[in-house]
């Protein structure tokens, strides 16, 4: 277990980012949050404002001074800094590969700068792009479809030289359609799961991209806190240098996450059970089908979902329900 460590977190008020701050907290560390608040929100972190063991530092990782000034006496990092969205990216591909791919590059040479022990970042399940293999294994990728999609795998090549040649300890976690509390479902990049449960308790048809046949292997917030921890806790030389599935190892269609949606909010108001879905286009830039194989993840880093996706879906709505109702 990671207690009394300074840890930085980038992205710290965002989705995952926060989920990241309360959990290491909660186990005694001291938590530096790095945010410049484009897709983070000041609410996420508020709570945790008068806390003695956490830092709020307002700024942007594409300044150099800014991440150096950061990993100031850190031990290890947590990145999750990024613009996420494959659709964001196709419209904005520039401010895309400016924050994950210079802003990732800014944060690497601050943590080799700085001594740091180990520097874990957030990878992505786009990086297999057009392999059609499952499930998805590591060593097998395809070509990317979107910007987002390259400048994630541009992170993984960067980690890599940079434990190659300065010795940095880099272990990249592919996240696989993660889902949970605090996740926005606003915006127009708003992520399915918290989209649907919105439009639902308004009592709106969701809209599903194609014919609701795209699965995913969708993962709960609290496997990626878990996930985060074995990486950073390792003492298994292989994980050094690697990158892993970060996910449950099952796979569900959008048909059935909604069913399940249903179901799981028609306990709270009966009539959502009968609200009809909407199918429109297949969106550009996505992987039809995507499920991971958690097994080196497993062996190496001891990684043990504890929650596959009927659990982590009631748990979501409930928390949608009394937050955002």
């Amino acid at each position: 277990m990671i207690t009394n460590k300074k840890i930085l977190i980038t992205g710290g008020a965002g989705f995952i980012g926060s989920n990241l701050c309360d959990y290491f907290i909660e186990k005694n560390n001291h938590i530096t949050c790095l945010d410049n608040f484009a897709t983070g929100k000041r609410e996420n972190i508020a709570h945790l404002k008068n806390n003695k063991n956490f830092k709020l530092i307002e700024g942007d990782i594409r300044d150099l001074e800014t991440c150096k000034k950061a990993c100031e006496g850190i031990d290890y990092i947590l990145h999750q800094a990024a613009l996420g969205s494959v659709p964001r990216s196709i419209n904005d591909p520039i401010t895309t590969n400016e924050v994950n791919v210079s802003g990732f590059l800014n944060m690497l040479v601050a943590a080799r700068d700085a001594n740091v022990k180990r520097f874990v970042y957030a990878a992505s399940s786009s990086t297999y792009g057009d392999s059609e293999t499952l499930p998805k294994v590591e060593e097998i990728i395809g070509k990317p479809l979107s910007p987002y999609a390259v400048t994630k795998y541009v992170n993984e090549l960067y980690a890599h030289v940079f434990g190659l040649n300065y010795g940095l300890e880099c272990i990249g976690l592919r996240y696989f359609n993660v889902y949970g509390r605090r996740q926005d479902p606003n915006g127009a990049y708003a992520a399915a799961i918290p989209k649907f449960c919105m439009q639902l308790m308004a009592h709106e048809s969701p809209v599903i991209n194609g014919d609701g046949t795209h699965s995913r292997d969708f993962t709960y917030i609290d496997n990626v806190l878990h996930m985060n921890e074995c990486a950073l806790s390792s003492t298994n030389p292989k994980a050094i240098g690697e990158v892993f599935n970060t996910a449950v190892g099952e796979r569900s269609d959008l048909n059935q996450l909604l069913e399940l949606l249903k179901t799981y909010l028609s306990n709270y108001d009966a009539a959502i059970k009968n609200i009809k879905l909407t199918h429109g286009p297949i969106r550009k830039g996505d992987i039809p089908h995507s499920l991971a194989s958690i097994e080196k993840a497993k062996e190496v880093l001891g990684y043990k979902p504890s929650h596959n996706l009927e659990k982590g879906l009631k748990e979501a709505v409930e928390w949608y329900w009394e937050n955002l109702k």
